[in-house]
């Protein structure tokens, strides 16, 4: 119904502060290649990619450094011209060691690219799922998913509809918006090849309303032969999600433990699409992505496009942080993941690193009160789910129950209900770990 009032939305959600303001007007600046450079092979979901490379070996710039194992699985590329110092270990976000490629830079190395073999916007679709595979392309957006595994339509199944997500929700966060403004005719180029991949008949850009530059800028600039259009939307949280994204713009619902191509339609982000424009017609792979590096503790705050592999440490050293530092997120305050330590490298799906002071933090550590049931959360949840309920389930670990009676797994963290909950209820931690146990109780 919302739509045919005026913008499109969806229904429930929060309106966090966007705190978007220091760095939705900077240009994508490049950041300088680190000393020493990490590669983690696990950069997507599914199988890590298997190395090509030796200690010792020499290799250029966006030369392929692993292959995908498997279908669900991508190539991986070397950031920079450089020496295999070592095959290693590396922690992750996720709190665990992974397998990586230690890339030592050569001295005065360049941002020169090798050329790979082209591919063109009109190949078959085959031609150019394979092509996004070997690029090594996964959603910016930060969930990392292998992009050429969703582009085909399930067996009986079809696309009508190819949504670009260009909303970017997530507080603090201004890399998509950056990309919209300063990569239009890349964002173009890889509609052309997601439109012959999926066989969709249109795309759709939905962007919100508070960047309405870069709405303007895509539609001046759309091809007349692309069938595309761009669609503002409602400033609200969290957009940016799937499943909201296509009810906010063709008023459809993903069925519970649905995907949606059961409804027809096919998100992506619009880094992503972006990437893939800039990268098949040169064969070339992921080497780099803008991250936008910002938060209280952050001096030089902007938009930076950083070589993957880039640690931490290094990244914050280049742009300045304060001497209280005390918290750093990797992709955001509301989804976004805390680093566990300075250590962990940029990977692909690292959007933004956001950083707050001993100040910011202690405004945080609020202890939790028991649920007085007033239902902010439930009033919140994009899902229509009863996040007070699984959150009194989980306090007791029924979370069998909370899976089999309460839709559990629909739920996708993106803490709106943490968000307004009066008593500081940890809920969406409570639900990974409930997630956590289950998984572990399925696993052979």
């Amino acid at each position: 119904m919302l739509r045919w009032l005026g913008l499109g939305s969806f229904r429930h959600g929060v309106h966090p502060p966007d705190a978007k303001d220091a760095t939705r007007d900077l240009p994508i600046r490049r950041l300088p290649f680190a000393p020493l450079l990490v590669v983690p092979l696990a950069q997507h979901l599914g199988r890590p990619s298997i190395p090509l490379v030796r200690e010792g070996q020499e290799v250029a710039r966006g030369e392929c450094i692993a292959r995908p194992d498997g279908f669900l699985s991508v190539a991986m590329h070397a950031p920079a011209s450089g020496v295999v110092k070592e095959l290693g270990l590396v922690p992750s976000i996720a709190g665990r060691m992974v397998s990586a490629v230690y890339l030592e830079p050569l001295p005065g190395s360049t941002q020169e690219v090798v050329e790979g073999t082209p591919c063109p916007p009109d190949a078959e679709p085959e031609q150019i799922v394979r092509a996004i595979q070997e690029a090594g392309v996964v959603g910016l957006g930060g969930a990392g998913f292998p992009t050429h595994a969703k582009l085909r339509p399930p067996e009986g199944g079809f696309f009508d509809t190819l949504i670009v997500n260009g909303v970017e929700c997530e507080p603090y966060l201004t890399t998509d918006h950056r990309v919209m403004l300063e990569q239009r005719e890349d964002v173009f180029a890889g509609l052309r090849y997601l439109l012959a991949a999926t066989g969709a008949q249109r795309a759709i850009v939905g962007v919100e309303e508070n960047k309405p530059d870069a709405a303007a800028h895509l539609r001046a600039g759309l091809p007349e032969d692309l069938p595309a259009s761009v669609e503002v939307l409602q400033v609200k949280y969290p957009q940016g999600a799937e499943k909201m994204l296509i009810e906010a713009l063709l008023g459809r619902q993903v069925p519970s433990g649905g995907l949606p191509a059961d409804v027809h339609a096919l998100c992506v982000n619009v880094a992503t699409t972006a990437e893939i424009g800039r990268l098949l017609p040169h064969g070339r792979g992921i080497q780099e992505r803008v991250v936008t590096v910002t938060g209280p503790a952050v001096r030089h705050k902007g938009n930076y496009r950083v070589p993957i592999g880039t640690p931490l440490r290094f990244l914050l050293e280049a742009v300045g942080v304060e001497d209280d530092l005390s918290r750093v997120f990797l992709g955001g305050p509301m989804m976004g993941s805390a680093a566990s330590s300075l250590d962990i490298p940029i990977t692909k799906g690292t959007s933004g690193v956001v950083a707050f002071g001993e100040r910011e933090s202690a405004a945080t550590h609020v202890a939790p009160h028991p649920c007085i049931r007033c239902g902010y959360c439930v009033n919140a949840c994009p899902m229509f789910l009863d996040p007070s309920q699984l959150g009194l389930l989980a306090a007791i670990e029924r979370y069998q129950e909370m899976a089999e009676r309460h839709h559990l797994m629909d739920c996708f963290e993106c803490g709106a209900c943490a968000f307004v909950c009066p008593s500081h209820i940890p809920l969406v931690q409570r639900f990974r770990v409930a997630k956590t146990a289950l998984r572990k109780a399925k696993a052979p």
